[in-house]
């Protein structure tokens, strides 16, 4: 069979460490790392992710302030975290994210080792 290639609205970030996020649904909260993570979406390393469709709340701190999320769960890997598909936020929100999700970029690019040549 051929591998099917993930199509993706939004680039994902996947830095040179995990991204601190705090979540919440329902009564369970936890914070835990963002392994990747991108406009549109992200994945949560997490032990006791909540089940497909759950509605998901997010907190991010960046350089320019929190960041609130809302989220939907769209996969689940037991025991290792959640593939989590953005739904809203607020445009300021948005903008800040934005924002830091081109410096996370940019600082990823210049820990990159040049190859030798």
């Amino acid at each position: 069979m051929a591998e099917q290639k993930e199509i993706r609205r939004y680039p994902r970030y996947k830095g040179v460490k995990p991204v601190p996020v705090a979540w919440m649904q329902g009564t369970q909260k936890a914070v835990a790392k963002a392994e990747n993570l991108s406009l549109g979406g992200l994945f949560i390393g997490t032990p006791t992710p909540p089940p497909v469709g759950a509605l998901v709340l997010l907190l991010f701190h960046t350089p320019e302030g929190e960041v609130r999320v809302r989220a939907t769960v769209r996969n689940v890997k037991p025991g290792k975290g959640m593939g989590l598909a953005i739904t809203s936020m607020d445009q300021d929100h948005r903008a800040r994210l934005s924002r830091w999700l081109q410096l996370l970029a940019k600082q990823a690019q210049v820990a990159e080792p040049v190859a030798a040549i």
